[in-house]
């Protein structure tokens, strides 16, 4: 049996048609996070954008599982490359990754691997450990994040407009994260005993 809650979910579908089921996974996975790029709050003194997408790009990860998770994220990443408008605030283009932002989108693939990984060896069942992966996921795309920031800008500077003004809005997200998972895996563990 699967061990994310997504495969879990569809996998009597998957049965019959794994490649089907898997591409509509991956690509209802990217219009979600472009949806949440879309809820971005611009801070006059960062040129990283406050999204939910951190959200989504984590969640898909622990939901998805480390291939498909990441697959998700790529596929996200050429859809706004190729010029859908997915990217925060509906940008897109190539210009974007290459601009100060791009290492906090290359680190959504990153993330949602590692995140998947950890999810596949059932640590979002509890709310504590689901929380913490949520937390080593924030740190990968802060670390691919500031690391290209600060191409643009000093290394402090990178840390201070591409992280800490990120860090109350991300323990909220890893609450979220640490509640809803594991009720979603108890609620499916129900369904598949009725």
């Amino acid at each position: 049996m699967e061990n994310v809650l997504a495969l879990r979910l569809v996998s009597p579908l998957r049965t019959k048609n794994a490649l089907l089921v898997d591409a509509a996974l991956v690509l209802g996975g990217s219009l979600f996070v472009a949806l949440m790029a879309q809820l971005a709050v611009y801070l006059p003194f960062s040129p990283v954008p406050v999204t939910m997408q951190t959200f989504a790009v984590l969640l898909i990860g622990m939901a998805y599982g480390p291939r498909l998770g990441a697959l998700t994220l790529l596929v996200y990443l050429l859809e706004g490359v190729s010029g859908l408008p997915f990217f925060a605030g509906g940008l897109s283009g190539p210009a974007v990754l290459v601009g100060p932002t791009g290492g906090y989108l290359i680190g959504f693939i990153a993330a949602a691997w590692l995140t998947g990984w950890l999810a596949e060896r059932g640590l979002t069942r509890k709310i504590w450990t689901t929380g913490l992966v949520f937390a080593v996921g924030t740190i990968v795309i802060y670390l691919f994040g500031a690391l290209w920031l600060s191409r643009f800008v000093e290394v402090g500077q990178a840390v201070q407009a591409g992280v800490l003004p990120f860090l109350i809005g991300d323990v909220f997200k890893a609450a979220l994260a640490g509640a809803g998972l594991p009720a979603a895996h108890a609620l499916v563990n129900r369904l598949n005993r009725e």
